[in-house]
């Protein structure tokens, strides 16, 4: 009886944690690489939830009306904006800059685990100064989170 007991109870927590919904949430750092430090540097996080679905539309070789949504419904206007400092001042690279943004990112790591959430992807992309003309740059990151939804 023992045994059953012990079975059915394991075969229960199974059940629960397969059922288990996921929800994912995307935290983005841009930070400036733009010369002189005339750049912003920022860490983004979007508090409203947005449908993909309703600015989706399907193509095809019989129905090709392009996609009518109107970008203003994208936008969001409830997220947080947290400072940065930019990669560059007056005298060039500044890795104290670097080690500050580094210290920002970190405790808003370390919040979003103490909130439930687990780090799942990090993907990052540079898009940099392509030389003399060219003052523009960025370095993006984007953290996946994942939590079991309450």
């Amino acid at each position: 009886m023992k045994k059953l007991f012990i079975l059915l109870a394991m075969s229960l927590f199974a059940f629960i944690e397969s059922n288990a919904q996921v929800e994912y949430k995307v935290i983005t750092s841009v930070e400036s690489i733009v010369p002189n430090g005339l750049g912003r540097s920022r860490i983004i996080s979007a508090n409203e939830e947005k449908n993909y679905k309703d600015y989706t539309s399907t193509q095809t070789e019989d129905d090709n009306e392009r996609n009518k949504s109107d970008r203003g419904d994208i936008r969001v206007k409830d997220f947080d904006e947290t400072k940065l400092l930019n990669f560059y001042n007056i005298a060039g690279i500044r890795f104290q800059n670097i080690a500050a943004n580094d210290a920002v990112i970190t405790s808003k790591i370390n919040t979003m685990i103490e909130e439930g959430w687990e780090l799942a992807f990090v993907t990052s992309a540079v898009e940099s100064d392509a030389g003399k003309g060219d003052s523009q740059g960025i370095f993006i990151t984007r953290y996946i989170f994942k939590r079991n939804k309450k």
